[in-house]
């Protein structure tokens, strides 16, 4: 079977540097945060042109650190999708702060931001858009929303890393943007991890102490921090990756524009295309059909792996029915039954590469 992801294959195309990596962090004898970690958050800034670059533990605690350094907990409310990872609405929980779900926009599959004014309350605070699939949310009107009611907004960029708008670095724009490094990422460790980036120098300072147990002076806690320390193991293998990033979302993006032209004047429904404002840096390769099962089944004999990214909205499982909204989400419910993730990681070979294309041209629902 042609894999839907393959994180052994970044492994393997970066093995001797990744190897060498590994060796030095051994050799070293510092295994949390330490000098490897400094360097890498400071060639993570250099990517995505932010002054303040917090490595953290995974891309889960990045957005909890992030609210919980915005003062977001008990009693506030944050907008954000239903599409998305669990991770997004985990984190708000997290914190203590209640989740309010709206709906996604019907091509885009970020959030409708003209549904962001009816979910508003006294009580919401802050914003956490999803940068979904490596496509940008519509950061000008979520910051706009913001800016009105003054709403802190945390940019859930885990799977956009590499991804502009408006030329600017998504993480960028609103207050605190959080990257995860899974290893299926755009850019993936072998293990978990994540960073926060800012231009707030106080938030920044504030992220720092909270990662680690609160402390501005080793063993003295000055708040009520935890323990999120990106570990020097992956920002060593991260630091191996950084350089290539640029010419692997190139590559993500020539076998996204394959896809499509394949998919010209068949009964599947390709990804929106970039537009004047944004530049994606495509993390999963999504299509819908409402033939979805019948599709996914014609690839599979044809031996071609795919997912469902995701399958069951946020808000219809069982540990968050609860927040459902009362009239339901009813784009994110009908997208969520048609859709399917093709393969896509830079390592995937061109003859697999045509032989998708081939299957998808030939297809009839």
């Amino acid at each position: 079977m042609i894999p839907c992801l393959n994180p052994h294959t970044s492994y393997l195309a970066h093995r001797v540097a990744i190897d060498a990596a590994v060796q030095r962090v051994l050799q070293s004898g510092r295994y949390i945060l330490s000098d490897e970690v400094a360097a890498f958050e400071n060639e993570f800034a250099a990517v995505v042109n932010s002054p303040h670059t917090i490595g953290v533990a995974s891309g889960t605690d990045a957005l909890w650190l992030a609210l919980r350094a915005c003062d977001i907990g008990p009693g506030d409310e944050v907008i954000t999708v239903a599409h998305t990872a669990v991770a997004t609405v985990a984190a708000i929980c997290q914190t203590g702060a209640t989740p309010v779900f709206v709906d996604i926009h019907p091509q885009h599959f970020t959030i409708d931001v003209d549904a962001i004014a009816r979910a508003l309350t006294p009580r919401t605070r802050a914003i956490v858009p999803v940068h979904l699939y490596g496509r940008p949310a519509h950061l000008a009107a979520i910051c706009d929303h913001a800016k009105k009611h003054q709403l802190r907004v945390i940019e859930d960029c885990a799977q956009a890393m590499g991804a502009r708008w408006q030329n600017r670095h998504v993480g960028t724009v609103g207050d605190c943007g959080c990257f995860s490094f899974y290893p299926t990422k755009n850019l993936g460790a072998c293990g978990d991890g994540g960073m926060i980036v800012t231009r707030d120098a106080a938030l920044a300072k504030k992220m720092r102490a909270l990662r680690e147990y609160g402390w501005e002076t080793r063993y003295v806690s000055e708040s009520a921090g935890w323990n999120s320390r990106l570990d020097a193991m992956q920002a060593a293998i991260l630091r191996a990756k950084i350089p290539h990033l640029a010419h692997e979302i190139e590559r993500r993006r020539h076998i996204a524009q394959q896809y499509t032209a394949a998919l010209h004047d068949r009964p599947i429904h390709a990804p929106a295309a970039d537009d004047a404002d944004l530049f994606a840096a495509p993390h999963l390769y999504v299509v819908t059909t409402p033939q979805r099962d019948v599709l996914q089944a014609h690839l599979a004999l044809r031996g071609i792996a795919t997912a469902i990214h995701y399958p069951i909205p946020i808000h219809q499982q069982p540990a968050y029915r609860h927040l459902a909204p009362a009239g339901g989400l009813h784009v994110t419910e009908r997208i969520a039954k048609n859709i399917l993730t093709l393969p896509l990681f830079p390592e995937l070979p061109d003859a697999d590469v045509a032989h998708i294309c081939a299957v998808l041209q030939e297809w009839r629902s």
